[in-house]
């Protein structure tokens, strides 16, 4: 069991620079992956929400790489010779036509995008420290998603064991409250003093007694917690199916506090709305 929210950084020093991953990530209803790279790096992008997506079913993940490149100088520049050709030519036509227009000097051409190159080696080599240090990143991050989805499901199945006293409570004392139900409209007749046919004074307790039973209920949420502790050992994302049996039970309590005959039934079922409410806040989280 993972949990949607997590954070992990992660550095590394290079010769070239300082290559810094951020993960981070909240919930959501499904999988949105945002990317943040620098521009030399953009064509890392695809890879990096290929590995998301294949690691990751759920949450809002923001993944962010920053470059700090490092202070000492090149041993060596090399200059891309079209785009040098290309500003000389440009800059002598400006010159032809303006007459004294001011040339570019080294510095500014220098300045110039493209005119400096990078070998493609050390491009390569920086693209593959960066995804080697996103994996170790990413690594660290579903790992704290998998602790804190431990504390997670310790706190749920807490809740899931009292549900399943209070149910067995509920379902101990139906028999007493039913028979108590009956005894006392009979009682009720009798004290008026009305004369009824046997078989209609029957027909109504009956009718009475079948109104006040929840037995369909509690099977009802035996079978839904059954499910919910399936889902918990299932090893697999569960966040959405337990959130929509989370909507049931609570459906299911609800129609217990609106039948309830006793006292006792009520604060059970107030006491399961409870415990339902804070397991649905829990399982939000969950991927």
């Amino acid at each position: 069991m993972l949990s949607m929210t997590a954070f992990c950084r992660k550095q590394a020093e290079l010769e070239q620079g300082t290559l810094i991953w951020e993960i981070r990530s909240v919930n959501h209803r499904y999988l949105e992956t945002s990317i943040r790279l620098p521009e030399a790096f953009r064509n890392l992008e695809p890879v990096i929400r290929k590995t998301v997506r294949s690691r990751a079913k759920r949450g809002k993940i923001d993944c962010t790489l920053r470059f700090r490149e490092s202070d000492a100088l090149p041993g060596e520049l090399h200059l891309n010779s079209r785009i040098l050709e290309n500003l000389s030519a440009a800059s002598e036509k400006i010159h032809d036509a303006y007459g004294d227009s001011r040339l570019p000097s080294s510095l500014d051409i220098l300045r110039w995008p493209g005119v400096v190159q990078t070998e493609e080696n050390e491009n390569s080599d920086l693209e593959q420290e960066a995804v080697s240090l996103f994996n170790g990143t990413l690594d660290e991050f579903l790992a704290g998603r998998a602790r804190e989805g431990e504390e997670i499901e310790i706190v749920v199945r807490e809740r899931v064991a009292s549900i399943r006293e209070i149910l067995a409570e509920v379902r101990a004392s139906m028999p007493e409250i039913l028979a108590g139900q009956r005894q006392t409209l009979l009682e009720n007749i009798a004290e008026l003093q009305v004369s009824l046919e046997p078989g209609r004074v029957e027909q109504e307790v009956a009718l009475l007694v079948n109104k006040a039973d929840i037995a369909e209920e509690l099977d009802r949420l035996d079978a839904h917690v059954n499910e919910l502790g399936r889902l918990l050992g299932a090893g697999e994302p569960a966040g959405r199916p337990l959130d929509f049996l989370m909507q049931e039970l609570m459906r299911e309590a609800n129609t217990i506090c609106s039948k309830s005959a006793a006292i006792k039934t009520t604060r059970n079922a107030l006491d399961l709305k409870v415990l339902i409410e804070q397991i649905r806040e829990q399982v939000q989280n969950i991927e």
